[in-house]
């Protein structure tokens, strides 16, 4: 699993997989999945062993079920098979239902033994993203603010427009990682507005995550932030703005008064968006809480009081606390 975390937020749509092989009780080889287009993690793995004798008698330990369909690769599940190994250790099934089990039968049938469901609930947890688009034909939802010791996610009023930070420098590079790990940042039309936010990666590396933001009626200016198309934006309104659109700037017309989060998730699919993080205001958050379209919620509690401003999003669920220095951080799941 740590292997696999090596290649997320690169390999989309395709998950980010793990593999090791192992002969005589030594790992003489590792893998994880190259960006779109390129290897499997199970074939890098199996390229990294010179010697490919003793792969009939090696294990490969992998996090999600062999592919047994032709994509931009050949099928997994056949080198395996042509390299005549004695086991396969799967952490998970794949849900899609391309895979969906057929890999494991190709193995079986060409009489290698293969074993199914190793640390299966940590191996589904490092492939929510992919697994949330197969199973609940939708992204994977992370909730995230920054809120004060006394509940408030920001001020009252403030003189210039630029964020104003909640969280420590190290809870904030915290989030760029995040971002460098998720597939699209969605903020509401107050928060563009107020803060006039770029959210771009600026103190991690990676890859941008998509940018979406509510814009009901247009009310950002065209000078903003998140229309300098450095990366791709997607404004959601109600307005007819097809002539708007270029490379990098999208406009989708959706209807913004009944199950806004659902409509959301819509357009996200039609975009085969895999993960989103929602940084919105208090408004835009609670509407993904109060439609229960969320997977988890990473909610940052610096170490400072603003007495009055606006009031954090309200989520009623167990969390998991972490310190981050003098911060808090509080991890929420919507299992």
């Amino acid at each position: 699993m740590q292997i696999a975390e090596n290649g997320v937020g690169t390999t989309r749509p395709n998950p980010s997989v793990g593999a090791v092989i192992v002969y005589n009780n030594k790992i003489i080889a590792e893998g994880f999945t190259s960006p779109f287009g390129g290897s499997h993690a199970e074939v890098n793995a199996i390229n990294a062993v010179k010697d490919k004798s003793i792969l009939k008698e090696a294990t490969i330990y992998v996090t999600l079920e062999p592919c047994s369909h032709f994509g931009k690769t050949p099928p997994c599940a056949d080198l395996i098979i042509k390299h005549q190994f004695k086991q396969v250790v799967i952490g998970c099934l794949d849900s899609n239902t391309l895979v969906a089990g057929k890999g494991v039968k190709r193995l079986r049938e060409a009489s290698i033994n293969v074993v199914v469901g190793v640390l299966e609930d940590e191996c589904r947890a490092q492939h929510k993203r992919f697994l949330s688009v197969q199973e609940k034909f939708r992204p994977y939802i992370i909730l995230k603010w920054a809120e004060t010791k006394d509940g408030f996610i920001a001020p009252e009023s403030k003189k210039e427009k630029k964020p104003v930070f909640i969280s420590n420098s190290y809870s904030q590079q915290l989030v760029h990682k995040l971002r460098s790990k998720e597939h699209a940042i969605l903020v509401g039309t107050n928060t563009a507005l107020v803060d006039n936010p770029k959210l771009n990666l600026r103190s991690w590396s990676g890859q941008n995550p998509i940018r979406l933001v509510l814009d009901r009626t247009l009310k950002i200016e065209q000078s903003a932030n998140l229309f300098d198309e450095t990366v791709k934006t997607i404004v959601l309104t109600e307005n007819n703005t097809e002539k708007l659109n270029s490379e990098n700037l999208i406009f989708e017309k959706i209807n913004f008064d009944a199950n806004l989060a659902a409509t959301i998730c819509n357009v996200l699919t039609k975009h085969k968006i895999q993960s989103l993080i929602v940084e919105g205001g208090t408004q835009t958050l609670q509407t993904f809480i109060d439609e229960d379209l969320w997977d988890e919620a990473l909610v940052f509690i610096g170490n400072s009081s603003f007495k009055k401003g606006v009031v954090a999003p309200k989520i009623t669920k167990n969390y998991k606390e972490h310190p981050i220095k003098e911060d808090v951080l509080k991890i929420y799941k919507n299992d």
